[in-house]
């Protein structure tokens, strides 16, 4: 590892070692005592979670670029081996402190409060026959021992499923190996009734339980192994989970149908090859050792747990009616002008409008769409969906208006990771409701949020647009903080044509009229837009830029924000995720300041605000500074021109963030986070928390 600069380069950090600081970030939420109880328990669930998708896509990218020997570096210059030993080097302390978390903190605290996680060991007389019998009933008939030996190899272990080593004696053999899959259909955590409430329920079963009374259902599997291998004495059972390399290569120009492609693609992600080992500190280490030859594995991949393994199964936590352990709700703000009896259409005609996700409603867009489908003035709704869920009432509106006979055409973009079978089965629905279905442009994802309504009106046809920085997903709307806007704006509107006929037909566009479009333009419009601030600051000494994104990776712009720096520009930088520009370096970038907010909700929007002089321009839309977004994908990003829209946006969200002194912390030179602490005589201000009580505060009527 070189000495110079630590995880990368003077001018980069690496991207690898910026996301687990991010992941860091989401861990000392669930350390956090200010946040209710279970809201903790959900973090420490995040923080799992995460990790296993960095495995399963970042970790395995590592491993593929290791095996295929000397490829060009990154402009961290880091090689792969070196992240790879930098990963483990970082991530295994931070391992030690999520669990301590859990077991020394969280889970004692929840049981004080009436909630229960159980060990086995723990349970009463009567609750263990219960346990039984349920196992008996319910678990035993699908569960598949797999014994090794010659006649029988070593049995394939599927993506991120609970196992057990199961060492038996068999009295002719000896000591002999089995796996034993715990099936993903149970949940995770079985609830058990209290020992006095047991005689009640004994005629409903457990599946009928309601408590807050937990136990692993891997510990309920291991209590019972002597009914799956009778006769033989069961020696010892240790619970492992293997992560999988799930990013397999898709050769979109070789396949004759994406959708079957894809479908394909999801199904390798159980057999792609193994990345980590994940074992209970109980587990020898001859059995570690055949669980690591068997799936290829070299020691620095496996990682021994002390507590449960699998830790993002938490989430099933949430589900307890205890009010009192979770964020207080709110009922999100409709801005005025689409409560009252005026049409949609006739509001956005009339002026352009701003929402604020999750502080302002999700229900304006679906609107909408809905009121589309209904409309008999409307001709057509074109869209595009990248990550919809699994009861998207967008998808059913846009079903409405297929059978209302309006021309409806959607893109939907098949290789939204891990929400590939969501968008397979809407993409299906929709072709057979006759919607225009088209799948994107080879090699490239459509990440842009956009959705086109045309409409025949007395002075001829009107286009009306949403875009937005987030997904259409009424779910993440209420978790994650997003922009959309709506407008009825001629020259959006035709850009929106012009871009969805690229998007389904042969037409290529070189120019757009409002819309910045990658991967066409906008690389190279973001340094323009850059390059101007710095020529504005030379000639009148008032430069300022304020970007907010959930990445910075980009090396040309990197350098870019560097050169603005050192041109005596400051630069704001609210970068909730991955930053591989090194702030408050001296000669290079003192002028620039980076802030990560992690809270309640995740911080997803995108904003880009360039002063210009005082006669500032703002752009949001659904692209970060990332190559993959700049160069590989479909994005959009577009301006905002209405005066009191970029005064609220400016004033009362940018600058709101910036203001935050109990969520918000501050990146140094190292790539280490501080939290920002109020300062002597200031009161505490959580950004979110006050666009919770202000919400609506940045709407206007005209």
């Amino acid at each position: 590892m070189r000495a110079d600069y630590l995880y990368g380069t003077k001018e980069y950090i690496n991207r690898e070692i910026s996301w687990l600081k991010f992941n860091e970030r989401v861990l000392e939420e669930a350390l956090d005592e200010s946040h209710p109880l279970l809201e903790r328990a959900k973090f420490i669930s995040i923080f799992a979670t995460n990790l296993d998708e960095f495995f399963m896509i970042r970790v395995s990218g590592l491993r593929r670029q290791l095996d295929a020997g000397s490829l060009k570096p990154p402009p961290d210059q880091m090689t792969p081996s070196e992240q790879l030993i930098a990963i483990r080097r970082l991530l295994l302390p931070k391992l030690d402190e999520q669990y301590q978390c859990w077991q020394e903190d969280i889970r004692p605290k929840l049981k004080h409060e009436g909630i229960n996680i159980l060990s086995y060991h723990d349970l009463k007389r009567k609750q263990l026959k219960v346990l039984r019998k349920y196992f008996k009933k319910e678990i035993f008939p699908a569960l598949t021992p797999l014994a090794t030996d010659p006649g029988r190899p070593f049995p394939h272990i599927s993506n991120l499923s609970i196992n057990l080593a199961v060492l038996v004696h068999d009295p002719v053999h000896g000591k002999r190996f089995a796996r034993l899959k715990v099936p993903q259909i149970y949940p995770r955590l079985i609830a058990i009734p209290d020992e006095e409430a047991v005689d009640e329920l004994a005629e409903l079963g457990i599946s009928a339980v309601d408590s807050t009374n937990f136990v692993w259902v891997e510990e309920v599997v291991k209590a019972n192994l002597d009914l799956l291998f009778p006769g033989i004495e069961i020696l010892e059972a240790y619970p492992f989970r293997v992560t999988r390399d799930a990013d397999p290569e898709i050769r979109e120009d070789e396949a004759s149908d994406l959708l079957s492609a894809i479908e394909e693609s999801v199904q390798e992600r159980q057999f792609g090859s193994a990345i980590r080992l994940e074992i209970d500190t109980s587990m020898p280490e001859d059995v570690r050792l055949l669980l690591q030859k068997n799936m290829n594995l070299e020691p620095y991949q496996v990682y021994v747990i002390d507590g449960p393994i699998g830790l993002g199964d938490l989430m099933q936590l949430m589900k307890i009616d205890r009010a009192d352990l979770k964020d207080k709700p709110f009922v999100p703000f409709v801005p005025p002008v689409f409560q009252s009896e005026e049409s949609f259409f006739s509001v956005i005609r009339r002026q352009n409008v701003l929402v604020y996700h999750p502080f302002d409603s999700f229900d304006p867009v679906v609107g909408f769409i809905r009121n589309a489908a209904y409309d008999p003035k409307v001709l057509a709704i074109k869209m595009t969906l990248y990550r919809v869920g699994s009861n998207s009432p967008v998808v059913k509106a846009l079903l409405e208006a297929r059978r209302r006979g309006k021309q409806v055409a959607v893109l939907v973009e098949l290789k939204a990771r891990f929400d590939e079978k969501n968008n397979i089965l809407w993409a299906r629905a929709l072709e057979q409701a006759g919607v225009h279905v088209v799948y994107g442009l080879v090699g490239l994802k459509t990440h842009a949020k956009i959705c086109l309504v045309v409409r025949k009106e007395q002075d001829g046809i009107r286009r009306y647009s949403h875009l937005g920085t987030g997904n259409y997903n009424n779910v993440t709307a209420n978790i994650y903080t997003d922009l959309g806007y709506f407008t009825s704006d001629v020259e959006i509107g035709k850009d929106l044509s012009d871009l969805f006929n690229r998007l389904t037909g042969y037409a290529l566009n070189e120019k757009y009229r409002k819309l910045i479009v990658a991967p066409q333009h906008m690389h190279e419009q973001f340094c323009t837009l850059i390059k101007e601030e710095i020529e504005s600051h030379k000639e009148y000494g008032d430069g300022y830029l304020l970007f907010k994104m959930n990445a910075l990776v980009d090396s040309r712009c990197i350098d870019m924000l560097y050169e603005a720096s050192q041109a005596g520009l400051k630069v704001d930088l609210l970068i909730r995720g991955i930053c591989s520009l090194r702030p408050q370096v001296e000669g290079l970038s003192e002028n620039i300041r980076v802030i990560s907010i992690v809270g309640r909700f995740l911080e997803h929007a995108r904003i880009y605000y360039f002063h210009n002089h005082g006669d500032y321009k703002i752009f949001m839309g659904s692209a970060d500074l990332m190559p993959r977004n700049l160069q590989r994908r479909v994005e959009t990003v577009f301006p905002v021109e209405d005066e009191p829209l970029k005064t609220s946006i400016f004033e009362k969200i940018l600058n709101m963030q910036l203001m935050d002194n109990v969520k918000a912390r501050e990146m140094l030179p190292d790539g280490e986070y501080v939290k920002i602490a109020p300062q002597e005589g200031e009161e505490e201000f959580n950004s979110q928390e006050w666009s919770i009580q202000n919400r609506g505060i940045w709407h206007y009527e005209e």
